[in-house]
Parts: structure tokens; C-alpha cells; sequence
């Protein structure tokens, strides 16, 4: 087991992510089930990661980022306008629901139904955080936890 966070580390975390107007985003406290990230895989963003190295296991940590630096600026070429027709099999579709789209690519994608307005129907596929300064409250629980599935760990 390493003693601190490093580029490459998996680290297990309960978090709290809270809004500028000190409401919570998300928390893994509330349902009582710790989240597993993996440092250098680009699921976090480079800001998030940098606050991380050098934590070692037991570690409180609590700081803010900026946009630019959590989830992102909110991009207007995310927002697309769609067909009341395209979601004919997936139902009427409510404001405020996150629905999952499939990309030409066959990959899919959360979109956020933002309006809806007779035939015409704007979804986001910004982040639901983008724009936003998030505080991050973190709990460092283990650093490279021995995970239940079986897989060769390189030495060295």
C-alpha cells in the first residue's frame, strides 16, 4: 500500500461537494458508500487531482475550485435543440430531467432537458456543475485499496 497520494494512485474517498450558496451537490456520506478514483485516468480534472497528490490516508481535506479548474466552463455548443419526434420512444421528457443520448459514434451522453416549448425541446450536455466554484470536502478512507476483483499488480 503506498503512504501518499502519487499521479497514478486509486484512492477510496467520502466527498462533499457543495455549491457557492453552501448547498450540497453531491455527497458520498449521505448514502453511506465511499467513491474509488483513479488519479491520471482523465475522469478528474487537473485542478481536482493537484489538491489530492501528496494526501496520505486518513487525511481531511477541504478547499474550492473555480470553474475552470472542477467541472468545467458551460459551453453554448453544448446546448442542442431537438424534435418533440425524437423522443417519441422515450416519452415526454420533463424540465430538469437528465436523459442519456446516443452520439453518432455509438457513445453515450447525460443531456439535461432545459425547455421545452411547443414542438421544440433544448437539451444541455454541459455538466450539470460546468460553470460553477465547487467546494470539495474530502476524506481520504485508502490509498491503492485492494479491490475484489482479481488482477496482476506490477511491481515496482
Amino acid at each position: 500500500m503506498t503512504e501518499l497520494v502519487q499521479h497514478d494512485s486509486a484512492i477510496l474517498v467520502h466527498f462533499v461537494l457543495k455549491l457557492e450558496d453552501g448547498s450540497t451537490a453531491e455527497s458520498t456520506r449521505a448514502n453511506g458508500k465511499p467513491a474509488l478514483f483513479r488519479l491520471g485516468d482523465g475522469s478528474l480534472s487537473a485542478g481536482l487531482e493537484a489538491e489530492l497528490i501528496g494526501l496520505k490516508a486518513g487525511d481531511k481535506h477541504a478547499f474550492t475550485l473555480t470553474p475552470e479548474n472542477a467541472f468545467g466552463i458551460a459551453s453554448p455548443d453544448m446546448i442542442q435543440y431537438f424534435s418533440r419526434r425524437d423522443f417519441v420512444q422515450a416519452g415526454e421528457p420533463e424540465i430538469g430531467a437528465i436523459m442519456l443520448f446516443t452520439g453518432m459514434d455509438g457513445s453515450e451522453m447525460p443531456g439535461v432537458i432545459r425547455e421545452i416549448s411547443g414542438d421544440s425541446i433544448t437539451v444541455d450536455f454541459n455538466h450539470p456543475l460546468a460553470g460553477q466554484s465547487i467546494h470539495f470536502d474530502i476524506d481520504v478512507l485508502e490509498i491503492d485499496p485492494v479491490l475484489e476483483t482479481n488482477h496482476a499488480n506490477p511491481v515496482g
